[in-house]
């Protein structure tokens, strides 16, 4: 066992094989400001497998993921002033930053330079390698963890804390939040579904476009769109021509954003969600002739994310989830590999085994 603080139990990948199983480890010995959290829920994201993977060249093994956690905060350190034990709480994509930049300083923390991701980050005091949620503890400081409101289920809001506040940052950092307005969502996947409800609940129209009509019924009848669009429709995009004020696009998959320009109204928003693995191809006429705009957004501040919690709680807005136990979670990779869940995995820390291997 690694020597440091508390003693921890997760599941980790040891090389690019992905493949999780037991592994024993250490938190760091508390400082002034932590606050100790037994995980209850923690999801799987397609950003685990790239790091598992070592698809980007970046894991430092073994790696243990997971930064989509809700659990109960079982002690605090000299210092701690939000939070006492028994509160339930969420971490997301990252603990810490450099908190003096100027994203920081404005409350935009996920674009500090140096922050922290939750998993396979490098601590800033110690330079230690950080270990995620799929562990029956962590220790993270007060000022990047968030309050989980009690009327939203732990396993339904663990999503909210990456895929929710991914959607929700650019919906009222744009202005894509408006009563009223028409907001078309690309892809129905776990950022697609909750861009759904997020839209809806701003009392927005919401249009779902996808390839086909495979999801039709889960878009319209089950998460409430308004609209559904095929894509590969002639007529069908023709018609909705210049009809909406944003689109979302969630699609990591290479596809044309040309046609999805088309659908804008003068001056109207395409934010990229996705990240296709080869550049996108945009069409400098239909920006400058419609006044149109196109951003990215990676997430969202603390702030923003715990303004993201407590509205979701107002609207009992959380993901559709499939939980599993950890000794199901090398399936649930595979199977989240070939998109094979609707719309988030969630490993059930608390209720598992966690030092039987599957």
């Amino acid at each position: 066992m690694e020597q440091g603080g508390q003693a921890a139990l997760g599941w980790a990948a040891r090389d690019s094989s992905g493949h999780l199983s037991p592994y024993s480890f250490s938190r760091r010995v508390p400082r002034d400001g932590d606050v100790t959290i037994k995980v209850l829920f923690c999801g799987l994201c397609h950003t685990d497998l790239h790091v598992l993977k070592n698809d980007w060249g970046n894991a430092m093994y073994p790696v243990v993921p997971g930064h989509e956690l809700v659990g109960v905060v079982t002690d605090v350190a000299p210092g701690v002033t939000k939070f006492k034990a028994g509160d339930r709480v969420g971490v997301g994509y990252y603990v810490d930053s450099c908190r003096s930049c100027d994203s920081c300083c404005n409350g935009y923390e996920s674009y500090c330079p140096q922050f922290v991701q939750t998993s396979n980050g490098v601590d800033l005091f110690d330079g230690s390698i950080t270990k995620g949620g799929f562990s029956d503890v962590i220790l993270v400081s007060q000022d990047y963890v968030v309050r989980v409101p009690e009327s939203l289920s732990p396993e339904g809001a663990a999503p909210l804390l990456c895929a929710g506040i991914t959607v929700f940052s650019p919906m009222v950092r744009f202005g894509l939040n408006a009563p009223g307005k028409h907001l078309g969502v690309v892809g129905l996947g776990g950022l697609g579904h909750m861009a759904v409800k997020f839209g809806k609940a701003f009392g927005m129209k919401v249009t779902v476009i996808s390839t086909s009509t495979g999801k039709r019924e889960e878009a319209l009848d089950r998460l409430g769109a308004d609209a559904f669009l095929v894509s590969r429709d002639p007529e069908q995009m023709k018609a909705a021509a210049s009809t909406m004020d944003g689109i979302f696009d969630t699609v990591s998959a290479e596809h044309p954003v040309a046609p999805l320009l088309e659908l804008l109204k003068p001056m109207g928003q395409m934010v990229i969600l996705g990240v296709p693995a080869k550049p996108l191809e945009v069409p400098a006429f239909s920006l400058v002739a419609g006044g149109k705009r196109m951003a990215g957004s990676p997430g969202g501040g603390i702030g923003e994310c715990q303004a993201m919690l407590d509205f979701a709680g107002e609207h009992g807005i959380t993901a559709d989830v499939e939980v599993v136990g950890m000794d199901y979670v090398n399936t649930a990779i595979q199977r989240l590999e070939r998109n094979d869940v609707r719309y988030r995995f969630i490993v059930d820390i608390a209720g598992s085994n966690l030092g039987a291997a599957a």
